[in-house]
């Protein structure tokens, strides 16, 4: 387990109750059961008060854990006959978005997502989750493939932006987010986004303009990132804090702000504690959203997206 800077005195009660378990495993006359499990319920005490109101801050920091979930977890756990699709017929193959067709239950969907890796070799590879420009147009590719052949889009966001180096934007960078979220738009099929982490800027845009958009409890969604607002409204990254109260990136507040749609619950103390309970929920919630959208006509579906989007703004927090 990696445990975030705010539960190092969690991390100290739980490391007790191993030690001594450790000990009981070497030595079979010890009895420190009791003593263990006193800990254990100390340790869930202390793990449901740290929880309870996590700050904007803390929210970023659970959504960046390295232990949470991916795209790959949910697309193994939750989808069956997953066929990747690589490229976009003009370039190369973007590591940092995966996509193709696969199954849910018994209904056949395409899936794409964000991949961020899980050890340093794939975190490099797939470039920590920041796609590059012919990710997009990938994603723009297999939303075509959907809506030619009436499967429903199934969009995972996680990744703390689009990639900015000199290549990605020589390739042309911005156009590429630019065509996604408008393919998003207007794509006939049901389209269906949830940010498993984190969602930011218009790199995740690009994959969640959908009829439906979710968020765990803990990911975020934001136009930058505290560090980076922080860097450009005080000129120094260190108020971080304060610029993920400004940012209103929270599950919570977007919900209130009519930005999101609902809100996915996470285990106690986040996703990277029960990955299975996590990718189920998730899994449970995709399934209504595209229970609602079922048998709704291509027209009727580009309409009230566009206006879902127009109409965005129109909510404050006092609503």
């Amino acid at each position: 387990m990696t445990y975030l800077e705010f539960e190092k005195p969690l991390a100290e009660i739980e490391g007790k109750a191993e030690e001594l378990r450790a000990l009981a495993r070497q030595n079979e006359e010890m009895d420190v059961e009791k003593e263990a499990a006193a800990l254990d319920k100390k340790a869930e005490g202390m793990l449901r008060d740290l929880y309870k109101d996590l700050s904007p801050w803390r929210k970023c920091q659970v959504a960046r854990h390295p232990d949470r979930p991916h795209c790959k977890d949910y697309i193994d756990q939750l989808f069956t006959e997953f066929t990747p699709l690589a490229g976009d017929r003009n370039f190369a193959d973007d590591h940092a978005v995966m996509g193709g067709l696969a199954r849910l239950g018994d209904k056949p969907v395409m899936v794409i997502g964000h991949e961020k890796g899980h050890d340093t070799a794939s975190r490099i590879e797939r470039n920590f989750g920041m796609a590059r420009p012919e990710g997009y147009r990938k994603a723009i590719r297999l939303m075509d493939m959907a809506a030619r052949f009436g499967l429903p889009v199934v969009a995972l966001i996680d990744t703390p932006g689009a990639y900015p180096g000199k290549g990605a934007e020589e390739r042309g960078q911005s156009e590429a987010i630019a065509r996604s979220t408008e393919k998003c738009l207007q794509i006939g099929v049901p389209l269906v986004s949830v940010i498993i982490g984190e969602g930011g800027s218009g790199g995740a845009v690009a994959f969640a303009t959908g009829d439906r958009v979710a968020m765990l409890e803990h990911s975020v969604y934001s136009v930058i990132s505290p560090e980076g607002c922080a860097s450009i409204l005080w000129k120094d990254a260190e108020k971080m804090r304060e610029a993920a109260e400004a940012l209103r990136l929270t599950a919570q507040d977007l919900k209130k702000l009519g930005v999101i749609d609902r809100i996915i619950k996470e285990p106690m103390g986040g996703a990277q504690r029960d990955k299975q309970a996590a990718i189920a929920s998730v899994g449970s919630e995709i399934s209504l959203m595209l229970a609602e959208l079922e048998g709704k006509k291509p027209a009727e579906l580009i309409k009230a997206r566009r206006k879902k989007f127009l109409d965005m703004g129109s909510k404050g927090l006092s609503a």
